[in-house]
Parts: C-alpha cells; structure tokens; sequence
C-alpha cells in the first residue's frame, strides 16, 4: 500500500540532500609553498600551526601557509593574504599554479610555489582565540602558526601533512627540467 506522507518526507530528504550537495559551497583554502636553493639544495617553507592540539605533534603535522577563502575571491590574492597573516611577510614572484589537492572531507586545497627567501627567525603570525582548557569558560589566545622552517625534501615530506605531500611532488617535477 502506498503511503502519501512517506512519500512526501522521503522527497524532503531527497531536496535536502540536494541542497546540501549542490547549494551549500565546500570549504576550500589557498596557499603558497616557498622554495629556495642553497648550493643546489632545494628547501621548502612549512609552517606548524600554532595552539594546544598542536603543540606536541610534529611529523605529519606541518602545512604550507594557507587559509579559507569564499568563492568571490581569487585564489591567488587569498593565498598571498594567508600567507602574510601567517608568517607577517608580503611574498611575490613567479607564481608557479600547482594542481589542487581534494581532502577527504571534501576540502579542497589550491597552492602556488615561489622562488622567495626569508628569515624565519623574523616568522610573525596572528592571533586566534578559543575556549582553553576546554569547557572552562575561558579565551585564551594563540598563534595560527607558532614557528616555521626550512626543510629539504626528504625532511620537508616527513614535515608536511601527508595531504599536501603531492604540493612539494609537483613543485619538484616542475622545477627539476629547469635545473
């Protein structure tokens, strides 16, 4: 027998899941990995982030300086902002378009490289604040990203969050023609 308010909730939850594949944007981030060379060594700028969850985790756990943007921005001028408010400096130069790497959770990350050098020592990031220690009621503040350095590639893919390993993969088939 064919019940009508099934029917209609079963197509409620059909136009819900539609809306919420087709109207609601997926997360997406832009950013810059920086590479330089020292006597014909490649290095690569990662960042670790900053804040509690963070703070006893290394291998894996690196990122290249990189943010959330709307779909109204351009990418690139996202991935230069993220960069500067993580690390406090401008960064210009040959924009190599690196190919995006898609999260499992749907986010999908674009990246540029750059031939650029900096001091790290001079690494300068902002601020973010959340409830610390949890369910205490109080703000504390944090640095987005509490250090950052220069790895070579071995190191570097080590370093870096296996999702964004692809970033330094592709920067280095890119570049290697050229050397």
């Amino acid at each position: 027998m064919f019940n009508k308010k099934k029917a209609k909730q079963s197509d409620r939850i059909k136009t819900l899941s539609l809306t919420i594949k087709f109207k609601i944007p997926m997360k997406q981030s832009a950013g810059i990995l920086l590479y330089k060379f020292v006597d014909k060594t490649i290095f690569f700028l990662l960042v670790h982030p900053g804040g509690p969850f963070w703070k006893n985790k290394d291998l894996e756990s690196w990122s290249i300086p990189k943010g959330e943007f709307t779909r109204e921005e351009d990418p690139l001028d996202a991935a230069k902002r993220e960069f500067e408010e993580e690390t406090g400096f401008e960064v210009e130069g040959d924009f190599i378009a690196l190919e995006s790497v898609k999260l499992k959770s749907g986010k999908t990350i674009f990246a540029w490289a750059v031939e650029f050098d900096l001091d790290v020592t001079l690494v300068k990031s902002n601020d973010f604040e959340m409830e610390w220690p949890p369910k205490s009621g109080k703000l504390q503040s944090f640095p987005e990203v509490d250090r950052a350095e220069w790895f070579q590639t071995e190191h570097a893919l080590k370093k870096i969050n296996p999702a964004q390993a692809d970033f330094i993969v592709q920067i280095i088939s890119k570049i290697s023609s050229s050397l």
